[in-house]
């Protein structure tokens, strides 16, 4: 997967020298997770790294890795108390952007990846698709805070796993091309 992920960044840079228009940031982000219609798994914690990529002054790729520690579910069933450990979730993906503004920027994403979820008994892993809309201020030039609300499904055999993500970072852009 590491292999992938490198891979991917090279691939990403190559349009890049071509296009004279884009640029390379990283960022760091950390929020909410919350299961859809699931109860065997409580909300968690989300954290990760984004690795931004400008293709053209519209459209970015932004190849990520994101890790989830959702807590316990304790059920009532006929009296008797079912705990369900939580999931560890570790996600490794890209997600395609489309950014509209300057400072103040709105835009929708759409991306894929594989996620894996681990815990006592079940380490398995899924494609995933996840789909939003975030907002991005730039209070410095080079420097943004970065909003995002996704809905992420993880699908096994027909079924889907899903997830409401809730999210707030800063992306710091290392070059830029004009």
């Amino acid at each position: 997967m590491k292999r992938l992920f490198a891979l991917t960044l090279v691939l990403l840079a190559l349009p890049l020298a071509a296009a004279h228009a884009g640029g390379i940031g990283v960022g760091v982000f950390g929020g909410r997770s919350y299961p859809v219609l699931q109860d065997d798994v409580g909300n968690g914690t989300l954290y990760g790294v984004r690795v931004p990529v400008k293709v053209v002054p519209m459209f970015a790729l932004e190849p990520y890795y994101a890790s989830s520690t959702l807590s316990d579910k304790v059920t009532n069933i006929a009296g008797i108390e079912i705990t369900n450990p939580g999931f560890d979730e570790k996600i490794y993906g890209i997600n395609a952007m489309f950014a509209m503004g300057g400072p103040l920027s709105f835009y929708p994403l759409v991306g894929y990846g594989r996620t894996s979820l681990q815990r006592p008994g079940y380490d398995r892993t899924f494609t995933s698709y996840n789909a939003g809309f975030g907002m991005s201020v730039s209070p410095a030039p080079k420097l943004s805070l970065d909003l995002r609300g996704e809905l992420q499904a993880i699908v096994d055999n027909g079924t889907t796993r899903k997830f409401g993500n809730a999210t707030v970072g800063f992306t710091y852009s290392l070059f830029s091309m004009p």
